[in-house]
C-alpha cells in the first residue's frame, strides 16, 4: 500500500508553491498580452543554457551551470523584447520559432551524449521529487526578488524590458527544478482558469496552481505515476473546476 514520504513530498510541494508564487501573476500578464508561448520558449532557452554547460563539461550543480542558464534566458528575453518592439504583429510567430530552434538545439547538443535521452526527459518533465534544500533556498531568494519588483515597482512601470527580464529570471529559477512542461502549465493554466474572475483573480490563480501541485503530488504517490506529468493533469483538472464554478455574466432580459 502506497505511503506518503513527507520528507520527499514537502520539499516538492514547497517547490511547486514557489513556482506558483511568481508564475501566476506573470501568467496573467502573458495571457493579457496575447503571447502565451513566451514562457515555454524562454524555459526552453534556459534549458539550452543548462545543456550547453553540460556539453562543455561544467559541473552539473555548479555555479557555472546556473550562470549559463540565466544568461541564456536573459539573452532570449532581451531578444524577444526587441522583436516585440520591432515586429509586434508577428511576435507570437517569432516566439514559436525561437522555441522550436531552442528545442532542436538541445537535441543537437545532446546528440553525442549516451545519456542524452534521459537528460532531455529530465529537462522537460523535471525532477521535482528530488529537489534539495539548497536549491529551494536559492529559488526562494529569487522568488522574493521577482515578487518585490513585480508588486513594489509595479508591472506598468517595469515596461517591456523589465517584464521580460523578470520573466527570464523567474523561468530560469523554475525550469531546472520542475521542468519545461510544469513551467508552462504553472503560467498558463491558473491564468486561464481565473480569466473570468471579476475579483480576487490572482488569489484564484494561486489556488489553482497550489492545489494542482498538491493533488498531483498525492496522485503520483498513490498511483505510482510520473510526478511532473500527473501534476500537469491535476492542475488542468483543478483549473477546469475553478473556471466552471465561476459565476457568469447575467444577461439582460429581452
Amino acid at each position: 500500500m502506497p505511503h506518503f514520504e513527507i520528507s520527499i513530498l514537502l520539499p516538492a510541494l514547497i517547490a511547486g508553491l514557489l513556482v506558483t508564487a511568481t508564475h501566476a501573476p506573470l501568467g496573467i500578464q502573458v495571457l493579457n498580452r496575447g503571447i502565451v508561448f513566451i514562457d515555454i520558449a524562454i524555459a526552453q532557452i534556459a534549458g539550452v543554457g543548462v545543456i550547453g554547460a553540460d556539453f562543455f563539461g561544467w559541473e552539473a550543480q555548479g555555479i557555472a551551470v546556473q550562470v549559463s542558464a540565466l544568461a541564456a534566458a536573459l539573452l532570449g528575453a532581451l531578444f524577444l523584447t526587441w522583436t516585440e518592439k520591432r515586429w509586434p504583429e508577428i511576435q507570437e510567430a517569432i516566439i514559436g520559432t525561437v522555441f522550436v530552434l531552442a528545442a532542436t538545439l538541445s537535441v543537437l547538443l545532446l546528440a553525442s551524449n549516451p545519456h542524452g535521452g534521459e537528460y532531455l526527459k529530465d529537462l522537460l518533465v523535471g525532477q521535482i521529487l528530488w529537489v534539495g534544500h539548497a536549491q529551494l533556498t536559492v529559488v526562494a531568494i529569487l522568488t522574493a526578488i521577482v515578487l518585490a519588483a513585480w508588486f513594489g515597482i509595479g508591472r506598468d512601470r517595469l515596461g517591456r524590458t523589465g517584464f521580460y527580464l523578470l520573466f527570464g529570471l523567474s523561468v530560469t529559477a523554475s525550469v531546472q527544478m520542475v521542468g519545461v512542461y510544469l513551467v508552462f502549465s504553472s503560467l498558463i493554466v491558473p491564468a486561464l482558469a481565473s480569466r473570468n474572475a471579476t475579483r480576487f483573480r490572482l488569489a484564484k490563480a494561486y489556488a489553482v496552481g497550489g492545489l494542482g501541485y498538491l493533488f498531483g503530488l498525492i496522485a503520483s504517490t498513490v498511483f505510482d505515476l510520473p510526478t511532473g506529468a500527473i501534476i500537469v493533469w491535476a492542475m488542468a483538472i483543478v483549473g477546469i473546476v475553478f473556471s466552471s464554478v465561476e459565476p457568469g455574466q447575467v444577461r439582460p432580459a429581452s
